[in-house]
């Protein structure tokens, strides 16, 4: 017993230590929900996406509401308020009531005002991703210096604007630094080197200005840099420096001049953009490329490079895994090299606005991948070569503003696929034939194919083409050839359809084509076939069509027919009746008198009616 009763004592001894252990959990759980629930009365919009945040009896814990997640002490760890709809501003939000808080989420709210500097507070915080608000302005809080717990950082597409304070610098177990698409301007704060972790930094559609700081050199570990469409300037051979880690580099967009890091590829780099910058007079032979033997992405286009091609593409040349290579408006001379044909996974070719001359190599045609070739405004010459593989992967093609030759590019006919071909400005000859037919091509029929006077042949059948004919279909004075079938087309056949003097072949069916079929000599002779299953079509060689006027006219005709007739037979009939009654009126005296009764009677009967109406009050 006494035993027993020690135990006792014991336990109730322990219960005030029990006590001091559970109160500051509820404590904290009612703080972080009271937080919350001040912040929604703030909030005009969100009310619905926001329902469970409430006080349940007996409870006082925000752990079970919507985007809330808590640990298991009932602390709350994240909220992730992504697409709620929320229209407020983040002023009503208490930060200093989370101490626990590690993840802070807002995607794509309706969100205003600015950042508040009590953002500081969460202490705890490694992922702060606010993005997609526009709305969301001002400028980035110096107090962002003290979460020095952040891994992630994400403050994308805002509307934020100012500099980037160097407060930032603090972060120094920071590996995600992303601030694209806002405002921000002034140049890159040196301390940015401190971030000695950092793996990704994006700071591009800004309005930076200013060099890169040297200490960009120092992030070592960086593996994907973007400062694109800024108004960065200077040379970047220091800041870069030996990266390599770096897999992505882009500083499309700017005012960059001068070489490049010897050492740019020593490593794995995989994607360099560089287009629209001022790289003028740099030549080919000084981008160090021939080491970068793990591209897939190369875009140095509207920089007006010097040189020849084939410094880019020496013999030894071998880019396995280029997937787009863009070096059009440069000042770039020279043939293409055969050795281009053995980048195997290339998908997009732009080599368009340079000074390349010379045949197209036989081989372009036969790259397994491609759906993209510019090659327009070069002085590229000779017949366009023919491949017997078809290119099944080609939709679009610019050979336009060249010096080409020959019958209409034969290899068009491969290309199962093509959805834009510009040939403009050469010097082909022969007929063309388009054939489009069995595809997905869907809205109208694009008023510029009544352009190609010199047009043949043109096949658009088995598509989801709709709306009208072009009315100037009759300007493919050539046309031998039409197919339109199978699509769905409504309106009326253009009139200019009698203007196609050379058609032989024509197939409007299974479209919703009405109204009267143009009349033209050539029309006249297709079989109706041409124009079956278009319920609304008529006139020859189908059913005549039922003329509203004429047949208006016929009734009307009709009419004067039977009103002529009935005046006649009435007129026939007074006269008989007229004679009739007369002679048996005169022939008895009886009747005479009583005839004459009438007619008195009917007369003082009207004379009496007159009388009565002139004598009523007008209204």
């Amino acid at each position: 017993m006494k035993h027993l009763h020690h135990h006792s004592l014991l336990l109730l001894s322990c219960i005030p230590l029990l006590l001091c252990a559970v109160v500051p959990v509820a404590t904290g759980g009612r703080r972080e929900a009271q937080a919350l629930l001040k912040w929604k009365a703030t909030l005009a919009g969100g009310r619905e996406s926001l329902s469970s945040w409430s006080l349940a009896v007996n409870s006082t814990s925000p752990c079970n509401w919507m985007f809330v997640i808590c640990n298991s002490a009932g602390d709350v760890i994240k909220l992730l308020i992504s697409e709620a709809s929320l229209n407020g501003t983040l002023a009503g939000l208490d930060f200093s009531a989370f101490p626990h808080l590690e993840v802070l989420d807002m995607e794509s709210n309706d969100l205003y005002g600015s950042i508040p500097e009590g953002i500081g507070n969460l202490t705890s915080l490694t992922s702060l991703r606010i993005m997609y608000d526009p709305h969301l302005t001002g400028e980035i809080p110096r107090n962002i210096g003290k979460l020095k717990q952040l891994v992630e950082l994400q403050l994308q597409s805002l509307g934020l604007n100012g500099a980037i304070p160097p407060e930032i610098g603090n972060l120094t177990s920071l590996e995600e630094l992303s601030l694209g698409g806002n405002s921000l301007t002034g140049s890159i704060p040196p301390t940015i080197g401190n971030m000695t972790e950092l793996h990704v930094m994006d700071l591009g559609q800004n309005h930076l200005d200013g060099e890169l700081p040297s200490t960009l050199s120092h992030l070592v570990k960086l593996k994907s840099l973007s400062v694109s469409n800024n108004q960065l300037e200077g040379h970047i051979t220091t800041q870069l420096g030996d990266k390599s880690n770096l897999v992505w580099i882009d500083i499309s967009g700017n005012n960059f001049s001068g070489t490049f890091p010897q050492s740019i590829c020593t490593g794995a780099l995989q994607n360099f953009l560089a287009r629209r910058n001022g790289f003028a007079n740099l030549h080919l032979h000084d981008l160090n490329f021939q080491n970068c033997t793990s591209l897939e992405v190369l875009d140095f286009a509207a920089n007006n490079i010097l040189g020849d091609l084939s410094e880019c593409f020496p013999s030894n040349f071998s880019f396995p895994d280029i997937q787009v290579l863009a070096l059009s408006s440069n000042n770039i001379t020279g043939t293409i090299p055969m050795l281009l044909c053995n980048a195997t996974l290339l998908t997009i070719l732009d080599l368009s606005n340079n000074a390349l001359y010379g045949d197209l190599p036989d081989c372009l045609w036969d790259l397994p991948t491609i759906v993209f070739m510019d090659l327009s405004s070069n002085s590229l010459s000779g017949v366009v070569p023919f491949s017997r593989s078809s290119n099944s992967t080609l939709q679009s093609l610019h050979l336009a503003n060249n010096h080409f030759k020959g019958s209409f590019p034969a290899i068009i006919k491969k290309c199962d696929h093509l959805i834009t071909l510009d040939l403009g400005n050469n010097y082909f000859t022969g007929i063309v034939g388009i054939d489009l037919s069995c595809n997905s091509i869907s809205q109208m029929i694009p008023e510029g194919l009544t352009t190609l006077r010199g047009l043949k042949y043109l096949n658009l059948s088995r598509n989801n083409l709709s709306g009208d004919i072009p009315k100037d279909i009759g300007n493919l004075a050539l046309l031998e050839s039409l197919d339109l079938s199978s699509n769905k087309l409504k309106g009326e056949i253009p009139p200019s359809f009698a203007d196609l003097k050379s058609i032989t072949t024509l197939n409007l069916s299974h479209n919703g084509l009405s109204g009267r079929i143009p009349t033209g000599r050539q029309l006249q002779t297709l079989d109706p076939s041409t124009y079956s299953n278009n319920p609304g079509l008529c006139g020859f060689p189908l059913k005549e069509c039922a003329d509203a006027t004429s047949s208006q006219t016929e009734m009307s005709q009709d009419d004067d027919r039977e009103a002529l007739l009935l005046y006649c037979f009435g007129v026939a009939g007074f006269i008989f009746g007229f004679w009739l009654s007369w002679g048996i009126v005169f022939c008895n005296e009886t009747w005479r008198c009583a005839l004459y009764q009438y007619v008195d009677n009917m007369q003082e009967k009207v004379a009496k009616i007159a009388a009565y109406r002139c004598s009523r009050p007008r209204p």
